[in-house]
């Protein structure tokens, strides 16, 4: 399994950063270093566990998605 750190604008909707880990450890180190940025409240870190780049898009397809595609697929549930 591999890991990625990802970095989240939620109100813009946007991927700022992704990066991927091949251990769990390098992975949290990367995410603390990246909170202690001081990030606004707005943006969030992530570590996710995936065994691939497009399984990780599957679970976690929010991360990776526009506002308006993620609007459209909630309408459509």
């Amino acid at each position: 399994m591999k890991h990625y750190l990802l970095v989240y604008d939620r109100r813009r909707g946007a991927l700022l950063e992704e990066k991927e880990f091949t251990d769990r450890h390098s992975a949290m180190k990367a995410r603390f270093q990246a909170e202690r940025k001081g990030l606004p409240p707005d943006v969030e870190v992530v570590v996710l566990g995936a065994d691939s780049p497009d399984a990780l898009r599957r679970t976690h397809a929010r991360y990776f998605q526009t506002l308006s595609e993620l609007a459209r697929s909630e309408s459509l549930r």
